[in-house]
């Protein structure tokens, strides 16, 4: 009889709490989608700065007032640019302002990250192991991290990085999300890694263009800026899944190459900080006379990613491509690698600064 009593009882609880669980269910579907991993609606910011070249403590200062702001309009996830605490050129500046990975930048990051309640990604030079790559950290309020080490670096970015070799792919708490920095936007071996993988890309650049002292209505000045604006939109579509896009804007005063150590190269980076829909429409964007701020949107992570772009099979996608910036992306890697190995791999064991000689005066 007892027996019978309390099998009843377990029934009818059982019964009222799954009677429960739906009304809940269909009076707040916002609770019924919490619970659906399959659709995440995110508010997500990406930010743009200004930087001053290889000044990491002023860039650090800038990137955590524009998170601030982020977190003030609700941001959930915030997106830095590539390279953040430095930006990219070659400059010898640039060997003082790398970091450790767990060094300022990433405590910076952890520590927002933890008064915010949000998660917060970006890249920048970091050394471990005695080398150093262009590492993007994914850092989550409970002080977990994440990393992805850019495959390979763009011209004078060569000097002071190596290339990593993981996926791209960052296991999270809402699946799996892609980290994709500069130029891998427009190589398809990383749409084909990410692709049925992710369920969103957290992109970063750092996209400058032709000196100053060239023409301004040189067309590879547009060719340039044509392939900016569709990396973003172009990997959504690719991918089938949002894409939340930070980078730099402003001008900044380099030098050509270690081998015109003493040749200025004065330039601008381009903006377009982005966030675009899973079907490649974009939601924010910020060009580069913007200046420095703040993108937010709301993104839905679709429950199944549904690519509307095929990948094509060349190395490069984009058809704006121009055949010389290839050729002179391929040569960068050894030349840009020389003075890595001279000069910037003995800096992070030593503190010392070689004489850097250019390969055809040895």
């Amino acid at each position: 009889m007892n027996r019978s009593w309390q099998a009843s009882r377990l029934d009818r609880r059982q019964f009222s709490a799954r009677l429960l669980a739906c009304l809940a269910a269909a009076a707040c579907p916002a609770i019924a989608r919490s619970r659906d991993t399959r659709a995440t609606l995110l508010r997500v910011a990406a930010l743009q700065m200004a930087p001053k070249l290889a000044d990491w403590q002023a860039n650090l200062e800038q990137a955590e007032r524009l998170i601030r702001e982020a977190q003030a309009l609700g941001a959930q996830w915030i997106v830095l640019p590539e390279m953040f605490t430095t930006a990219a050129a070659f400059h010898p500046d640039m060997l003082s302002a790398i970091q450790p990975v767990d060094g300022p930048a990433a405590q910076m990051m952890l520590r927002l990250a933890r008064q915010g309640n949000c998660v917060i990604g970006g890249s920048f030079l970091a050394s471990r192991d005695a080398e150093v790559y262009n590492s993007f950290l994914l850092v989550f309020p409970n002080g977990q991290v994440l990393r992805h080490d850019k495959d390979q670096p763009t011209y004078w970015e060569s000097c002071f990085y190596r290339g990593g070799d993981d996926d791209g792919v960052l296991a999270t708490p809402i699946g799996g999300i892609g980290s994709v920095l500069c130029w891998e936007l427009i190589r398809s071996r990383t749409m084909r890694r990410l692709r049925g993988r992710i369920r969103l890309v957290l992109g970063a650049s750092c996209w400058w263009t032709l000196s100053d002292d060239v023409d301004a209505d040189n067309p590879l000045r547009t060719a340039n800026l044509t392939m900016l604006q569709q990396a973003p939109t172009r990997c959504a579509r690719m991918l089938g899944v949002p894409v939340i896009h930070g980078s730099h804007a402003g001008p900044f005063h380099g030098f050509f190459s270690p081998d015109l150590a003493d040749v200025p190269y004065r330039s601008r980076y381009l903006g377009e900080a982005m966030v675009v829909d899973a079907d490649g429409a974009v939601l924010a964007r910020r060009g580069a006379a913007e200046g420095a701020g703040v993108i937010i949107a709301d993104v839905v992570l679709p429950p199944e990613p549904t690519p509307s772009l095929e990948i094509p099979e060349a190395f490069w996608m984009p058809s704006e491509m121009p055949g010389p910036w290839m050729d002179s992306w391929q040569r960068w890697l050894k030349s840009g690698a020389d003075y890595y190995e001279t000069v910037t791999r003995p800096y992070i064991r030593t503190g010392l600064i070689n004489e850097f000689i250019p390969a055809y005066l040895r």
